[in-house]
């Protein structure tokens, strides 16, 4: 069973777009349904995430905060190294945890898990790479895709569909 899924940020749960106001703020665009899924994972399904990000932001936060994320690590440039902590700190394998991510700086948390997924439009070393090439592009239900799959697998789909019966 997968109790930990890595999320990569932009480019995955965002469609890799940093935009700036006029003021200077970071804007960041975030899908909803991806959203949804997260927090039922995290909240009903009482299984853990982990964003693991290679820039900061204070908009992450805030989305990190709002979907109930386990474990946030921001302005990371070892993300293997930071999900080998998490790890540790959980007590899991690999075959505990799922990741996804789009380009080559998600590449050292690949070994560190049993199921890796990247988003269509990943760059291609990362779909060379990862187990499973989503349909969808980063930032437009990607996330969601990869929760779905996840549980379709382990036969917990319906699980999810209840939270909102």
């Amino acid at each position: 069973m997968i109790k930990l899924i890595v999320l990569d940020v932009d480019g995955t749960m965002t469609n890799g777009q940093v935009l700036y106001s006029s003021s200077g703020e970071e804007l960041k665009s975030f899908n909803i349904k991806d959203g949804m899924a997260i927090k039922a994972w995290n909240t009903y399904l009482n299984r853990s995430s982990a964003i693991i990000t290679g820039r900061n932001s204070t908009v992450v936060k805030r989305r990190a905060d709002e979907l109930s994320i386990t474990y946030l690590i921001q302005g990371e440039k070892r993300k293997g190294e930071a999900l080998q902590k998490i790890m540790r700190d959980m007590g899991i394998t690999k075959d505990e945890v799922a990741i996804i991510g789009d380009d080559l700086n998600d590449l050292s948390m690949l070994p560190l898990c049993t199921q890796s997924f990247c988003p269509s439009d990943a760059v291609s070393e990362m779909q060379k790479r990862c187990d499973e090439v989503l349909k969808v592009r980063g930032g437009e239900g990607a996330v969601r895709e990869m929760i779905e799959m996840i549980l379709h697998n382990e036969d917990k789909y319906d699980d999810f569909v209840s939270y909102w019966l």
